[in-house]
């Protein structure tokens, strides 16, 4: 019989650390302290999803997790709740938000998930937001503020287009991208830099939305194509020093030509689809 994951080992040692005669270092970190460690464990679970070794993303998801603990663990020391309380709430939401499969609703395709997905999170904030009018409350308002901008504008766009705002096709889109492609074309000729960064931002969130539209994960698109380009330029790199010289003597030519090689010798990842349904 498989056993089942015991949480409450990791919750008592994290109480453990934190008590009076556990580890000083445990003891004084705060939320504040905490927060560069929690996205730095975030970021190298990125990192070990495309690791082929499944025990590097073990690991990475067991180093997350303790940060969960960690801070359900100050939260129980200032008397406003504990893990139990987090996973009751989680638990209880996923049941709520599922009702294709814990209830009697039929959501035959991802498309109706998501959407009724929505409806259920806009009841959900007419329930628990009542600081703001009806007329002043938004699909946008739960998106974490201090998301990254690309998947902060992979988010805005993807709950847009769940209630319909969205192009029609990918044409629609690839003309929009083409129109400001010519709006920051026509920018750069002038002198006026606030208008070109604001002209940069439009052609980027319309990048972002040509790859929500086909299904692709922006971030880990542009992850894999930042990792893709320093493999090349290190082959580039690589070849010049073998010849006894620096990277400022060899022409773009040159470059350019060991670029090629360098794109016939390296493997590339392929972008990962994406079908998720933003933030919980």
């Amino acid at each position: 019989m498989k056993r089942r994951a015991d949480i409450q080992k990791l919750a008592d040692l994290v109480a453990r650390l934190r008590g009076e005669s556990g580890c000083p270092w445990d003891r004084e970190q705060t939320r504040e302290t905490l927060k560069p460690m929690l996205i730095e464990e975030a970021y190298e679970v990125l990192d070990a999803l495309d690791d082929p070794d499944p025990m590097e993303l073990k690991e990475e998801l067991g180093d997350l997790l303790f940060q969960v603990v960690f801070h359900a663990q100050i939260a129980k020391e200032k008397g406003e709740f504990d893990l139990a309380d987090v996973i009751d709430r989680l638990h209880e939401k996923m049941i709520r938000r599922h009702p294709h499969v814990f209830g009697g609703a039929s959501l035959p395709t991802a498309g109706d998930v998501l959407r009724n997905w929505e409806d259920i999170k806009a009841g959900e904030r007419g329930t628990q937001s009542t600081y703001l009018p009806e007329s002043e409350k938004s699909l946008l308002d739960g998106i974490p503020s201090k998301l990254p901008a690309l998947h902060e504008a992979y988010q805005i766009t993807a709950k847009a287009a769940r209630v319909g705002f969205d192009w029609p096709d990918l044409d629609g889109i690839l003309d929009k991208l083409r129109e400001e492609t010519a709006e920051l074309s026509s920018a750069a000729a002038g002198n006026d830099r606030d208008q070109l960064a604001q002209e940069v931002g439009d052609l980027l969130f319309v990048v972002v939305n040509v790859a929500r539209f086909l299904g692709i994960d922006p971030e880990t698109a542009l992850r894999r194509c930042n990792r893709k380009f320093g493999r090349r330029f290190r082959y580039v790199e690589s070849a010049i020093k073998k010849q006894g010289r620096e990277m400022r003597s060899a022409s773009l030519e040159e470059m350019d030509a060991l670029w090629e090689e360098a794109k016939n010798q390296t493997s590339d990842f392929r972008p990962q689809t994406s079908d998720k349904k933003s933030e919980v």
